[in-house]
């Protein structure tokens, strides 16, 4: 009985506030990134307009210009 009001308690307490905030960058890539070609977008719209992961923007190449 005692392992089961522990593991509620356990599970409550982990539907906090998420330790870091959804913009915060989430490698030192991301943010060298942002801050020389701008940031790449993080989701974008199917024919059904659901959000799904940016995948082809994010993963090409950034052209440099000189």
């Amino acid at each position: 009985m005692a392992a089961c009001a522990v593991g509620a308690v356990l599970f409550a307490a982990g539907c906090t506030k998420p330790l870091f905030p959804e913009s915060a960058p989430r490698t030192q890539f991301e943010k060298f990134d942002a801050m020389r070609t701008g940031a790449a977008p993080k989701d974008e719209p199917d024919v059904f307009g659901t959000p799904q992961p940016a995948l082809r923007a994010r993963l090409t190449p950034k052209t440099t210009e000189s």
